[in-house]
């Protein structure tokens, strides 16, 4: 599970405001597998374990580990891992609702691994590997001149610089691609120390993915012009790296975003749209799948703003990408 801040996780867990998963669970009665009416507590799955590892920046910054327990609605304490704080999130992501909705399909072992933290583009910190720079041009409307930028490729830096001067400008040690090479590094000590995190397990199999990012990137109109090349290379990397050329790929959008915007989030939501496409990439037929959530909204809100911190809307998004994952898994279209 990668992604920036929406898919680490803001929706309130516990209080009685209109907003809370309590309220929503306990009071208005949804999400009904949340909660165990005989014991009167939060239910745990048996079988799904729920994983997420944290750090911000490259291979060698501090990992903090949010989440290690069989997946609940209650906020755990994680199981301990040694040379990984844990600190218990008291926020949820769309990991129950995906969850849960792969601990209905099967019975096997499942276990979410999640690594990811907030505030990161595709475009940029988040760069697969084998991705290459792009140039574009930007006319100064004052005397009508126009100036050739360079944007950076995997393991580049700075972000951008003018056409021929690179030389010439300051870079700073953050590079294209270091947070992607964090997060798949964090992950990578969760799967090597597997039964650190699903105990009694020795080996596993990566099924899928699930993206949930992009308000970094729509606020740039050439990352988001770029989306579509940059998200389609990340999930061939992705199978490629995880020796996984069949695993399904989930992504969903942003919330604010309504079919048919033109600015930075509507070319998102048309780049994730169009992997799915079978028609265009028929390298991803019946493998990728794409989630429209704006109608998932509990209350209106945007990605910059977390959606309130309202639990039904990340709730809504989480059912809404385990369905597809597991359409997905079943053969689906």
């Amino acid at each position: 599970m990668m992604g920036q801040s929406n898919m680490l996780g803001e929706g309130t867990k516990a209080g009685n405001g209109p907003n809370t998963l309590t309220t929503a669970v306990q009071t208005e009665k949804k999400y009904p597998y949340l909660w165990n009416t005989t014991s009167g507590t939060w239910s745990t799955s048996k079988t799904v374990r729920n994983v997420f590892v944290m750090g911000s920046g490259g291979i060698d910054s501090a990992i903090t580990l949010q989440n290690n327990e069989f997946m609940t609605g209650a906020t755990p304490k994680p199981d301990p891992v040694p040379g990984m704080p844990g600190r218990g999130k008291g926020t949820i992501g769309p990991e129950l609702g995906i969850g849960f909705a792969l601990g209905d399909y099967t019975s096997e072992p499942v276990m979410t691994l999640k690594s990811c933290i907030g505030d990161r583009a595709l475009g940029w910190d988040l760069l697969p590997p084998g991705s290459v720079e792009f140039e574009y041009n930007v006319t100064n409307p004052k005397d009508n001149t126009t100036t050739t930028y360079v944007q950076a490729g995997y393991h580049e830096t700075p972000h951008t610089w003018v056409k021929g001067l690179k030389n010439q400008t300051k870079a700073p040690p953050w590079f294209a691609g270091i947070q992607y090479d964090g997060d798949i590094h964090r992950a990578n000590l969760a799967l090597g120390n597997l039964s650190l995190f699903y105990p009694g397990a020795n080996c596993y199999e990566v099924a899928g993915f699930f993206w949930w990012q992009g308000d970094r990137d729509s606020r740039d109109i050439e990352l988001s012009r770029y989306y579509e090349r940059n998200l389609a290379n990340m999930i061939r990397k992705l199978r490629i790296q995880y020796t996984s050329p069949n695993a399904k790929f989930v992504t969903a959008s942003l919330g604010q975003t309504v079919q048919g915007d033109t600015d930075g989030g509507g070319l998102i939501l048309d780049a994730m749209q169009a992997v799915a496409n079978a028609t265009k990439y028929p390298e991803f037929k019946g493998t990728v799948a794409a989630v429209y959530t704006h109608p998932l909204e509990h209350t209106p809100g945007s990605s910059g703003g977390h959606y309130g911190h309202d639990a039904q809307t990340y709730m809504n998004v989480g059912e809404a990408m385990g369905a597809a994952m597991v359409g997905l898994l079943k053969g689906s279209e």
